[in-house]
């Protein structure tokens, strides 16, 4: 201790700011909890090397692929996760419907620098005494930025409290960590149609748009957009990921609404919605498409 006090007496008054700061776990990051009980060295998840750092790369989770995994959970016992209802993937309120707080951050293997955001896992635990074995599922939402396993869902405090046993919830978080067996399947959002929200400080040369609600895979790996109009109407326009489900495209003029949108899923089938972005758009708004994947 006397060490490290001599360390941050010595050092520079920017780099004691940015030590301090680090110490402290921001809103929405999926840390991993020191939750009592834990115990990582006596969990069985199939693989070595005890803790896996936030640069491991593994093979993605394929569509129907199945495998043992860890989990942990994070933010409040029975609340979606981040104190702000979204996450790394941009989604919002994920407390409410379709979501209902059954969410989860992935590693990379998961998330897939976002290309994963949106898919559809079946999870179990059976190994703690407190566990119900019922499979439930959840969607990723976020990022887990320190895995503790090549797979590693950090679920919200309330899907971690549904894997337990009828009034055994809190129990099975106070374990902190444990194992689970995990498989994609395909998402189901019933009445819903793929929604498109043009994210906030789009304009008139700039266009982000939040893709949720994708049946099937869950998720997205390219969109493009199509003007109306003589300079882009009959031309598709990639866009680029921005971050999570988030797609934008930065133009050299004017973007002539409506706007068509064209998204490609994983499986690499695509959804057309044609005019879902209306002529008189307007930022930090949801339009709902009459598209889904059946």
């Amino acid at each position: 201790m006397a060490k490290q006090l001599t360390l941050l007496a010595a050092a520079p008054p920017l780099v004691l700011v940015a030590m301090l700061l680090l110490s402290f776990p921001f809103p929405g990051r999926c840390d991993v909890a020191e939750q009592p009980g834990a115990d990582e060295s006596s969990l069985d998840t199939g693989v070595t090397g005890g803790v896996v750092g936030p640069n491991f790369t593994e093979s993605a989770a394929s569509f129907g692929q199945s495998g043992v995994a860890r989990a942990t959970w994070y933010g409040a016992p029975n609340g979606a996760g981040p104190y702000d209802n979204g996450g790394a993937c941009g989604f919002k309120n994920v407390n409410k419907y379709p979501f209902m707080a059954m969410t989860s951050c992935g590693n990379q293997p998961l998330f897939k620098d976002g290309k994963g955001c949106g898919a559809c896992y079946k999870i179990k635990c059976t190994k703690h005494k407190a566990c119900s074995g019922r499979t439930e599922t959840v969607v990723i939402t976020d990022m887990n930025y320190y895995p503790v396993a090549p797979y590693h869902f950090d679920l919200s405090g309330t899907a971690f409290g549904k894997l337990a046993k009828p009034g055994r919830n809190d129990e099975l978080r106070h374990a902190g960590i444990i194992d689970i067996s995990f498989t994609r399947v395909p998402c189901e959002f019933p009445g819903l149609k793929v929604g498109f929200h043009v994210e906030e400080g789009s304009n008139a040369v700039y266009m982000a748009i939040l893709v949720e609600y994708e049946n099937g895979d869950g998720d997205v790996v390219q969109v493009d957009l199509m003007e109306s109009g003589r300079r882009g109407g009959g031309r598709w326009t990639r866009m680029r990921e921005s971050w999570g489900s988030i797609w934008r495209l930065d133009s050299n003029h004017r973007l002539q609404a409506p706007f068509s949108l064209r998204i490609r899923n994983e499986s690499g089938k695509t959804l057309v919605a044609r005019n879902v972005i209306p002529k008189n758009w307007r930022p930090n708004t949801f339009y709902r498409s009459i598209v889904q994947y059946s």
